[in-house]
């Protein structure tokens, strides 16, 4: 058990109701028509997979680390999102519709996540080139929690591996955003 980070299929998007994300997909494209936006449709997937990671480690150091390096705001979306979607929006959109999570749901696009992740994988110095990038299962929670990190780091010291737990918050947001823009799927938490 635990709170996992996925990718949300199409079949999934417009399944109304527990078993999908139709009740959340119908609020947002109300409200981006109202934003005079057009409707979010989910891209068939290829052969891509999925997106999952486990959201395991304590987040401590992570909010530490959106509090140093972000403005209140933008700690806020980083922390506080609850759908991630792959296109760029001004702002958060808040929908009455709840989540997982929260009684409302957080839709953040995947453009400004990303530009957040970016500035504090610099701050940390996280050696991108080392971790995983392609969106296998779970692939992220078992490179920093089964010991890869940790021999990397050997390797490869900075300030990213002085909080593993928060190179990790780090390293997922920003491989999310990166999938959810390659794929042109949203994200959500389960």
């Amino acid at each position: 058990m635990g709170v996992y980070l996925v990718s949300v299929s199409p079949q999934d998007w417009s399944v109304p109701g527990e078993d999908g994300y139709g009740d959340v997909a119908s609020a947002l494209d109300a409200e981006l028509e109202r934003r005079g936006l057009p409707p979010y449709a989910p891209e068939v997937p290829g052969a891509q997979g999925w997106f999952e990671e486990k959201m395991s480690p304590s987040m401590d150091g992570f909010v530490e680390l959106c509090r140093a390096q972000l403005s209140p705001e933008e700690g806020h979306t980083l922390l506080d999102w609850s759908l991630l979607v792959p296109f760029a929006l001004e702002e958060g959109i808040e929908l009455p519709v709840g989540s997982a999570y929260a009684d409302e749901t957080l839709v953040v696009g995947a453009p400004y996540v990303l530009a957040l992740a970016e500035r504090l994988a610099a701050a940390l110095g996280l050696p991108l080139d080392l971790i995983p990038a392609t969106f296998g299962n779970l692939e992220l929670t078992l490179w920093f929690l089964e010991g890869e990190a940790e021999q990397t780091a050997a390797h490869r010291p900075g300030p990213w591996a002085d909080d593993l737990a928060a190179a990790f918050y780090t390293a997922v947001y920003l491989r999310a955003a990166q999938y959810s823009l390659r794929h042109g799927c949203a994200l959500t938490y389960s």
